[in-house]
């Protein structure tokens, strides 16, 4: 059946206005009522209204096919038309039982979870609690009516027509979660927690900084002091970073007995979110001013790029203070084309140095059963030069570990487990707390922490260099045992 298009009706509803054409790409719909082509009198139930002018919100057109098709257009990032991949939307006016498919037509990436099973996120103002679509009602394919540019289709049921239903490509997490978040934790008054604001975005929202640690005084004053750096959300769109940045912070406060052995010994500092106009705005990679922070560490500017220039000014000074040893700097994204969580680490020609770096992925692969070591690469290439991870794993010493950790926007494999898992908002938190939990593993290890064992067997000829192919995947050098169970009984690629 050859599909076509209809001069569809689209109606703003403050205004009462038509819109449409390539005019809404500028901006999210707000309250766009997608009426039948040459449909005109009040709006009928089924006459879906879109809206996505609210934070972290992204659509930026919508064409009425049929009664039952809708073609959705993501807004690109602010000043940045490369990148469409975030959408986040609701739909109101239903009619119950109305049946529909949503086809994504612009995603600015070909390779995406999509293929592997992914679906997105939907959730309504009766069932607040996101849930994914089943898999079996989404479709990812090369579509010939869209220049052959890949097409994420899902059909939907709407079945309650006094709600309204909200569709996300992964579980959003806010600016405005974050401040509240940060609130409730600073009306604790916990002596061990300290937040402050480090500087402004350009649209003047706040840069958070925590700092966790027990007082001087539960040291004693001839220990160095280690200090570890976590950053998240320099790209927006990234949300799953947020939900373990969150496990971090509450693990890291808790009363659970290795938290006050790690706050008695450890200085934490975490910035939970390094990019807070892209977030508030929906973008998907970059800031308000198009910019891709995270390739920009090496000369970030106080005016464009007002909140990179300031962490990385406390991280230089840090550095250059000899009473802290700046020991570990992790930067939390995810990923949208593989499964698992894993990590970056950088390539040095010190063999030893490339062995140690290796020991706290391996750790946290004994922690974290989402965790792949063989998914874990360590890389050099050029187009990363800009990074976090590569920037400041120039600039700090060779006593010093810097890493990207990745966890996957859909799902994780374990050595059990006979298909994906998808992810919740709970499982990324608990990857959060541990990550958290295996920085004692680490410092036990290296007898900076006394316990009464090891926690874990590590050869050193265990750890192999784990060098990267130039695409981020891992050679499967120095694997773990449930990383090449898995790869056996599940055929994962890597």
């Amino acid at each position: 059946m050859e599909r076509k298009m209809e001069e569809n009706t689209v109606r703003d509803v403050e205004t009462g206005s038509e819109t449409g054409g390539e005019d809404a790409l500028v901006g999210n719909v707000n309250k766009l009522i997608v009426s039948p082509p040459g449909y005109t009198g009040a709006p009928r139930k089924g006459h879906l209204v879109f809206d996505a002018c609210f934070e972290s919100g992204n659509l930026g057109r919508v064409d009425y096919i049929s009664e039952f098709e809708f073609d959705l257009f993501i807004r690109p990032d602010t000043c940045n038309p490369r990148f469409r991949v975030w959408f986040n939307f609701t739909v109101e006016n239903v009619r119950e039982t109305q049946r529909v498919i949503f086809n994504v037509v612009n995603f600015s990436k070909t390779k995406s979870l999509y293929r592997d099973g992914m679906s997105p996120v939907v959730k309504s103002t009766s069932r607040p609690k996101w849930q994914r679509l089943p898999a079996k009602n989404v479709y990812y394919y090369r579509c010939p009516d869209h220049r052959r540019n890949y097409v994420m289709s899902f059909a939907f049921c709407f079945d309650r027509e006094d709600d309204v239903y909200q569709f996300a490509y992964c579980y959003p997490y806010t600016y405005s979660r974050l401040q509240h978040y940060l609130a409730s934790l600073e009306r604790r008054n916990l002596p061990y927690l300290q937040r402050e604001q480090l500087g402004l975005s350009v649209q003047q929202r706040r840069l958070d900084l925590l700092t966790i640690t027990n007082s001087d005084h539960h040291r004693s004053p001839e220990r160095e002091k280690k200090l570890v750096f976590l950053t998240a959300r320099v790209h927006p769109g990234e949300s799953p970073a947020s939900f373990i940045c969150q496990g971090v912070i509450d693990f890291l406060v808790s009363q659970h007995p290795v938290a006050q052995i790690l706050r008695d010994h450890v200085i934490f500092k975490i910035v939970p979110m390094l990019n807070p106009d892209g977030v508030y705005l929906g973008n998907y990679r970059c800031s308000l001013m198009g910019f891709d922070l995270n390739r920009h560490w090496q000369d970030p500017s106080p005016w464009a790029h007002p909140t990179l220039h300031a962490v990385k000014q406390l991280i230089v000074q840090m550095n250059q203070d000899p009473r802290v040893t700046l020991e570990f700097y992790i930067d939390v994204h995810a990923h949208s084309t593989m499964l698992n969580g894993f990590m970056y680490g950088n390539v040095f020609e010190d063999e030893e140095r490339v062995q140690r770096q290796a020991v706290f992925p391996r750790l946290l692969c004994q922690n974290a059963p989402d965790f792949s070591f063989s998914n874990t690469s360590f890389n050099r290439d050029v187009v990363k030069a800009g990074t976090g991870r590569r920037f400041l794993g120039g600039l700090l010493d060779d006593t010093s570990y810097c890493y990207t950790l990745e966890v996957s926007f859909y799902s994780y494999m374990t050595a059990g487990s006979t298909a994906p898992v998808p992810y919740t908002e709970e499982t990324y938190m608990k990857l959060g707390r541990n990550v958290a939990r295996t920085f004692l593993d680490y410092y036990k290890l290296n007898n900076l922490i006394k316990g009464s064992s090891s926690p874990t067997h590590i050869q050193s000829s265990e750890m192999k260099s784990h060098t990267g192919d130039g695409n981020g995947k891992g050679n499967g050098v120095g694997r773990d045992a449930a990383d090449r169970e898995r790869e056996k009984s599940q055929g994962v690629r890597h």
